[in-house]
């Protein structure tokens, strides 16, 4: 259960969420919504402990993410917009950083990824950025986290590449996670996501079951 209470967070002077609460239940995949700049990957950024809030506070199985506590932290994987190269095999890449959370599984990373076409083999500063954003979605699943928060996961993806996403994140991840998933691409996962959350001017519009 993720507790978010009078949050509130700002860059200087620039005030971007205010006054925050809601309550995110176990097993649902959530849809983040909103315009650029209303806060939406600073939301995603303090859940996963890489921000302190300024005001109020969040709690994630009663532990605060900014205390970067081991055992919170392998519970949650944070999947950026912007996904680095690196001068590896994706298999290298996935047996060296698999091991910093404890569920992850390294059979289910290259059976994810055979679901997105990728081969675990390629050097992954080979490759598109398509790929390449695949590549880290077949990372985060096979991390097998209670907490997954995905920052337009969709973008960079062609038509089948979306279609494989939806496929590869409801057969994939576990029933008991909260998914929160930043998009503008509404329509890509619209027949996944469920409740949605609006943010709109530092506050919460909607939050609510389609």
């Amino acid at each position: 259960m993720i507790t978010i209470d009078n949050l509130g967070f700002s860059y200087g002077e620039n005030i971007v969420l205010k006054d925050i609460t809601m309550r995110l239940e176990d097993g649902r995949i959530y849809g983040l919504l909103g315009e650029n700049g209303v806060g939406k990957t600073t939301l995603l950024t303090l859940l996963s402990g890489l921000k302190k809030p300024k005001t109020g506070k969040i709690e994630i199985d009663s532990q605060h993410p900014f205390d970067r506590k081991p055992s919170l932290l392998s519970e949650i994987y944070y999947l950026s917009d912007e996904v680095a190269e690196a001068n590896m095999t994706a298999m290298d890449y996935a047996r060296n950083y698999g091991k910093f959370w404890t569920n992850f599984s390294l059979g289910k990373f290259v059976e994810i990824m055979g679901v997105l076409e990728i081969h675990p083999g390629q050097k992954m500063n080979q490759m598109s950025f398509g790929q390449l954003k695949k590549t880290h979605v077949a990372f985060a699943l096979a991390c097998n986290t209670k907490y997954l928060f995905m920052d337009e996961p969709t973008n960079g993806l062609d038509i089948p590449s979306k279609a494989q996403f939806r496929k590869a994140l409801m057969k994939y991840t576990r029933e008991d996670s909260t998914v929160l998933i930043s998009t503008h691409q509404v329509r890509d996962l619209e027949n996944v996501i469920d409740p949605i959350i609006i943010l709109d001017k530092q506050q919460v519009l909607l939050n609510a079951s389609i």
